[in-house]
C-alpha cells in the first residue's frame, strides 16, 4: 500500500513538468509569414519569440505580439500596431505551423493566414 501512494505522488508531480515540457518542445525563434487574402494589408515576416508557451514580437519594428502556444501546438494570439489589431489562431507542430489572422478597423478590414517556421 505504501508503495502504491509513492508512486502515485511520483506520478502526480510529474504531471505539471510533462505538460511544461510539451508547451516548451516549442519555445524558440519563429519566422512567421503573414499573408492577406481578403483586404489591403500586405505581406510580412517577422521574427516570434516563443518562452514557456508565452510569445512576443522579436524585432525591431513597432510591432506588438502576445499570444499563447498550448501543450497540443495550439496558438491563440493578436499581432498590434498602433490602434490596429488582427487576431490570431492557428497551430504549431514539430518546427512549422499554420493559421489565419482577421482584423478590421474602419474601412479597413482584412484576412488571410500565416505560416511559421522554427529557426532557433
Amino acid at each position: 500500500m505504501r508503495s502504491g501512494i509513492a508512486a502515485a505522488a511520483f506520478a502526480a508531480a510529474l504531471l505539471p513538468g510533462s505538460a511544461e515540457a510539451q508547451r516548451a518542445k516549442f519555445d524558440g525563434t519563429w519566422s512567421v509569414e503573414v499573408l492577406t487574402q481578403k483586404g489591403d494589408c500586405g505581406m510580412y515576416r517577422w521574427p516570434v519569440i516563443v518562452e514557456r508557451g508565452r510569445a512576443r514580437y522579436g524585432g525591431p519594428e513597432d510591432f506588438t505580439v502576445t499570444g499563447s502556444v498550448g501543450a497540443d501546438g495550439r496558438v491563440s494570439g493578436a499581432i498590434m500596431r498602433g490602434q490596429e489589431r488582427a487576431v490570431v489562431n492557428g497551430r504549431l507542430s514539430g518546427a512549422f505551423g499554420t493559421g489565419t489572422w482577421t482584423t478590421s478597423r474602419g474601412s479597413r478590414s482584412c484576412s488571410g493566414s500565416w505560416n511559421a517556421e522554427k529557426r532557433g
